[in-house]
Order: structure tokens, then C-alpha cells, then sequence
């Protein structure tokens, strides 16, 4: 792959003037820096050391102790590295990560997985000239386990990079991958160090398509099943930049801004070591991912002389710009072939009790809620722990069992969220999405997101019996509902789903060509029929079928559909149909991201919190959490627990929406 960064050579470069542009800047009181920073970030690595070596022969001062002395704080940190060789700045980032307090293992990971051959024994002479002292001691010193083994392996800088693969040895390779971990009782650890850390990237992409065949789970899902703690967030990090180098530090870049707080180690490490490599490709990867670009997430999360100079390093909007690089649109061509070839287990939080007894849970929440004060634990116990059809079952046995309305009960007895929340779980599911669309409609203000997420992600199953059961509870059709209180695309779109006449089957590949070409077209269609065009294929199409047109889409018209989604369409038209391509993509990724939304920032959206705990702890909870973990860095159990407190005085609230989440990843 070529040139891909945005840092080159500057033209007719002259290290003496500038060490006395730089010498200017810091003479006298205070310092110019704007003149600094425009000066380091348009000049390469390879530049800015002879300016270094000019600096201290026409001044006889070191620059970079001047650049210290001069600038604070993240800025300094900032222009600092950025004057230190590429080796040198790795080897001072290993050196903090294993000799600071305590182990910066994110660092040791990314560093480690993500440098080729030459990179990683330049580091490692660097680390010997500036510390005199040997890195893989210090490692060795410093981590234990298969981590350290892994990191060892990878700091020999041996990896095959011949780029030729053998096919014979690529299918023992991924059986042995597969008879060391899936296939045994226990992992055989060595045998994914031995393989992963030695083969070439050519043959381990092949290998690990090989391995999905086999284990009809991806490596990553294999990884996070048989492996755990650093060990584990390392084997990802090294399968990841196997994958997609840039797509790995996209989402590391990702990481270090979202939330409260950035980690501004991490995000000057990246942009630093990577503007004269493959930040365009790392851009593309982030608005890929992330519906927005690499420059307005910086623009966004940081400030000042610091941000400017980060934009810099960054070198443009994305935002601006349609079509994908080449490599970029590589990539999300691979994207949309790995989801569609991944075969992912759907896994609940919440199982059917063993030696459930509906007569036994019908009389313990009687006695719960009977005399002076409600015994919350005790309702909470039982209804979010036992399966919707369990509950039901409770329902009838209370009723004729004690002649009273289980429901009218608990409204009594229970307030706020805690009231919803266990009421919303001991309706049937098809009662429950009812009650959710009628709360969306009804009031002041239509929940635009809820219509949404409810008809996107429901089965034709589930929502022909929603339908049925809005019309029992509230003698209307949610038809007529939703016409009385949406228009124009949006109502349209609406209506199209809530007929819950999705195709089911298979990708029909010609049909898919064709329906991309058609697409691809509508884009340079009017307005209404780019939208109705889009309506008849993404609200009709199986989600298989739909995995395939959004592929060839990309080889069709080089572009992204989220991307055009986001750039053509506007409002509640552009959140329906960007809601449908998430949900192709990565339906619990969907989720993880919602429920991340409802949380974050102030004031939590319960409503939508207690809307996918309640629908998805009997479907994909468990898949949901986990992908909540990957994209957040934090478990989902713990953002609720955090989350929730306030407002939540007694705790009941989040206790009952912690034992739905089922556990701390």
C-alpha cells in the first residue's frame, strides 16, 4: 500500500531558518504558538530532527528541552513528541507504559499489535540508546502469563510478512485453532500464540475465514469465548490489525474521546504515529464506523492550541467528501461480506426458572404486597427471574388462586420507574411493544425513536401479534394510530413496517446486484423517489438479502449506505432507515448503542432503558452486552449501576434492571 498519510515532506525546506522560526517564536516573554505548531505539523518526522540538529548548531540549545521549558500541558506533551524520531516516541511510550505506576497494558497492547517488523526492532534499539536498558527484560519484568508470552513473541519482530500464503497450511492452521480452543475442554493457549503470532497477515485473513467455516463463529467470538483479561484484549488487538490496521486505530480513537474525559495519551500517540502512515485510511475507517467524521470528533472533544494542532495532524473533513478511498472502500466491502458470512448465537440474559411453581410465586408475591409495606425484594426476586411465559403463567395462577388482578396489584403496591419496569415485564411481549408504541404516540410529542427501534427490530411475528394486541387494549388499529399522528416518508415508512411482511430466506445475490445498481441510482434521483426507492427495498428485503445489496452497494457506487443515508436524507426519514442498515449490520451493536444514548450525558431516558431491557432479556441481552463492553469500554452492568443512582433512592430500580442485565462482563 502507498503514501497514506497526511504529513509529508515540506517543499524547499531549509532546517536553519526554520530552527530560528522556532528560536523567535520562544525569545523574550511568552511564546508565538501558532508559529510552532504550523511549523512542526507541516514538516515530517524526518525534517523536524535536522531541524533539531540545526537548533542546537546555530544556538547551541537542545529544542526540545526549549519546547518543554516554552509549552504546557497537553500541547506541550503534543509538540514534543511530534520532535522526537517515530522509534524513539514508540520507545518512550513502552518505557512510561511499563515504568510508570503501575502497567499501562492498553498501551503495551496497541503498540505491540499494530507495529511491522522494521518498526518494532527500531523501537527496540531505541529503547536500548535512550535507557540503556533491554526492552524485553523490562516486559518480562513487568507482565506475567500468556500476555507476556504473546508480547514477547511480537517484540522479536519476526512475523512472516512475505505476503504469500500456503493452502494446505492455512487449513491445518485454522483446525488447530479450532482443536485448541472450540473443540477441547480448556484452551490450548500456545497453539494461538504460535499461529497468531507468527504467520503472515495474507495467510492469517485466510486462515481465519478458513476457521469461520469450521467453528461457524468468527476468531474474535472464539477469542472472547476461550480467552480472558489482557491476554484476551491483546489476541483481539492482533486480530483486529491482521484485519484492518487502520479500522483497529479507528476504534481506538473512538475510545479515547467518547464519554466524559479523553484519553489524551492515547489520541496523541495515534494521530502522531500514524500522520505519515495511514491516517486517510484511519479517517475513512472512523466515519465508517462512527456517522461522523475523525475531524469533527476532534473539533469537538478537545480545545485551543492543542486542537489545532491535532486538526492539523488530521488534515481534513470527511464529512465534506461522498466517496470512499480505495482502501477504505476495501474495507467496508469486507465489512458487509464478514456480516453476512458471521454466524452469531443469540444469547438471553434471562432463562426460564428450574422447579418453577406458579401456585408457590403466586402466593409469595401475594404475601409481598399484603398489609403494611411492599417487600420489593421479594417482587423483584420473582419477576426478574422467572421467563415471560412463566409469568404469564403466575398471572392466571394469582387470579384463580386468590381471585385478584396480579397487575392492578403491583400498580398499587409499586411507583416510578421501578412500577414500569415490573409491569413491563409481566406483560406478554406483544402487550408490552403495544403499550410502548401507544406511550410513543400518545401526549405531548410523538417518541419518533421508539416508533423506530420498536418496528425496525421485531420480527413479522412479533409485530402482527403487536398489532393485534394494540387493537384489543385500545380498540384502534396502530395503523390509524400512526397516520393520525406521523406524515408524509416517515408515516410511509412506518406503515411499510408495521405490516410485518419482511421476505424472510436467504441473499439472492443476482437479485441483490440489482437492487444495489438500484439504489446506487436513486441517488441521483429526486428527493421523493431516492426515498421511495429506498423504502421498497429496505423496508421489504430479509435482513441476509439486505447484508448483500449494502455490499454490493460499495463495489457498485464506491460509497457508504450510512453515509449516504446521512448526507441525502434528513430527520425522521434518514434516523428510520439509518436505524434498518444498523440493524442489518449488527443488530445487538444497534442496541449497545441505544441503550449507551438513553444513559449518557444528564438525566437517563428510561423510558428507552426499560423498553430494551425488558424486550431483549429473553432474546440477544447477553450479545448486547458484550457489545456495549467492545464499543464503550465499560460493562453494561456497571454504566447501569452508575447510570441509575440518582433519581433512584431506594435502589430497587436498579437492582431489578441489574438482574435482567444477568451479570458484570
Amino acid at each position: 500500500m502507498g503514501f497514506r498519510g497526511t504529513i509529508t515532506d515540506a517543499p524547499d525546506f531549509d532546517s536553519t531558518a526554520d530552527a530560528e522560526t522556532l528560536y523567535n517564536a520562544m525569545k523574550g516573554f511568552g511564546s508565538d504558538k501558532d508559529a510552532i505548531l504550523d511549523l512542526v505539523t507541516s514538516r515530517s518526522n524526518r525534517q523536524r530532527q535536522e531541524v533539531v540538529a540545526a537548533y542546537k548548531c546555530s544556538f547551541g540549545q537542545d529544542l526540545i528541552e526549549d519546547l518543554k521549558y516554552e509549552l504546557t500541558g497537553k500541547f506541550e506533551r503534543l509538540i514534543v513528541s511530534l520532535m522526537r524520531p517515530s522509534a524513539y516516541h514508540d520507545a518512550k511510550e513502552i518505557y512510561d507504559a511499563v515504568k510508570g505506576v503501575g502497567t499501562s497494558e492498553r498501551c503495551l497492547i496497541e503498540v505491540m499489535a499494530s507495529r511491522n517488523n522494521r518498526q518494532m526492532n527500531e523501537m527496540v534499539a531505541a529503547y536500548k540508546d535512550a535507557y540503556g536498558r533491554d526492552m524485553e527484560e523490562d516486559i518480562i519484568a513487568d507482565t506475567s502469563g500468556h500476555f507476556k508470552k504473546m508480547l514477547v513473541v511480537l517484540l522479536q519482530g519476526t512475523r512472516d510478512e512475505s505476503g504469500v500464503a500456503d493452502a494446505d497450511l492455512v487449513q491445518q492452521d485454522a483446525q488447530d485453532l479450532y482443536a485448541a480452543g472450540e473443540e477441547q475442554w480448556g484452551t490450548d493457549e500456545a497453539k494461538f500464540i504460535m499461529i497468531l503470532g507468527n504467520r503472515s497477515v495474507t495467510h492469517l485473513c485466510m486462515v481465519f475465514d478458513a476457521f469461520e467455516m469450521i467453528a461457524e463463529m468468527s476468531i474474535e467470538d472464539s477469542i472472547k469465548r476461550e480467552l480472558s483479561g489482557d491476554f484476551e484484549r491483546l489476541m483481539l488487538a492482533v486480530v483486529q490489525c491482521i484485519r484492518s490496521v487502520p479500522m483497529f486505530f479507528a476504534k481506538r480513537l473512538y475510545k479515547a474521546m467518547k464519554g466524559l474525559g479523553t484519553a489524551d495519551n492515547t489520541l496523541i500517540r495515534i494521530m502522531i504515529s500514524r500522520s505519515e502512515i495511514d491516517i486517510l485510511d484511519i479517517r475513512e475507517c472512523f466515519r465508517l464506523l462512527y456517522e461522523k467524521s475523525l475531524y469533527n470528533m476532534i473539533t469537538d472533544d478537545t480545545s485551543g492550541d492543542y486542537k489545532r494542532t491535532l486538526l492539523n495532524l488530521c488534515g481534513g473533513d470527511d464529512d465534506l467528501a461522498g466517496e470512499f478511498f480505495p482502501e477504505a472502500a476495501q474495507i467496508a466491502y469486507k465489512m458487509w461480506e464478514t456480516s453476512a458470512m458471521t454466524k452469531v448465537q443469540l444469547r438471553p440474559t434471562v432463562r426460564p426458572a428450574s422447579r418453577f411453581d406458579p401456585a408457590a410465586d403466586a402466593q409469595a408475591l401475594r404475601k409481598a404486597m399484603k398489609g403494611f409495606g411492599t417487600d420489593e425484594d421479594a417482587i423483584i426476586d420473582i419477576v426478574a427471574q422467572r421467563s415471560n411465559a412463566q409469568r404469564q403463567e403466575i398471572r392466571q395462577t394469582f387470579k384463580s388462586l386468590l381471585g385478584r388482578d396480579l397487575m392492578k396489584d403491583l400498580k398499587s403496591e409499586l411507583s416510578k420507574n421501578l412500577e414500569r419496569l415490573i409491569i413491563g415485564l409481566m406483560l406478554t411481549p406483544a402487550e408490552f411493544d403495544a403499550k410502548m408504541m401507544r406511550k410513543a404516540i400518545e401526549g405531548a410529542g410523538t417518541d419518533e425513536h421508539a416508533l423506530i427501534e420498536i418496528l425496525v427490530t421485531r420480527s413479522n411475528e412479533d409485530i402482527l401479534a403487536m398489532n393485534a394486541a394494540y387493537q384489543d387494549a385500545y380498540k384502534k388499529s396502530l395503523e390509524e394510530a400512526i397516520h393520525s399522528d406521523t406524515s408524509g416518508h416517515f408515516c410511509r415508512i412506518l406503515v411499510s413496517l408495521l405490516q410485518g411482511a419482511r421476505e424472510d430466506g436467504p441473499a439472492d445475490e443476482e437479485r441483490a446486484i440489482v437492487d444495489s445498481q438500484e439504489l446506487a441510482d436513486a441517488c441521483n434521483a429526486e428527493s421523493d423517489d431516492m426515498v421511495m426507492k429506498f423504502m421498497s427495498i429496505l423496508c421489504t428485503r430479509s435482513f441476509p438479502h439486505l447484508r448483500k445489496v449494502f455490499q454490493e452497494f460499495v463495489r457498485y457506487s464506491n460509497k457508504d449506505i450510512e453515509q449516504i443515508i446521512k448526507k441525502e436524507m434528513s430527520g425522521d426519514v434518514k434516523n428510520a432507515f439509518f436505524a434498518i442498515v444498523r440493524s442489518v449490520k449488527n443488530q445487538p451493536s444497534y442496541f449497545a448503542d441505544r441503550l449507551y444514548k438513553a444513559m449518557k450525558g444528564l438525566g437517563t431516558d428510561d423510558r428507552a432503558l426499560i423498553r430494551i431491557m425488558v424486550s431483549r432479556s429473553e432474546a440477544d441481552l447477553f450479545n448486547i452486552r458484550k457489545e456495549f463492553k467492545e464499543t464503550h469500554d465499560v460493562s453494561l452492568h456497571e454504566f447501569i449501576k452508575v447510570e441509575t443512582m440518582i433519581g433512584d433512592t431506594s435502589g430497587d430500580y436498579r437492582k431489578t434492571l441489574l438482574l435482567l442485565c444477568g451479570g458484570e462482563d
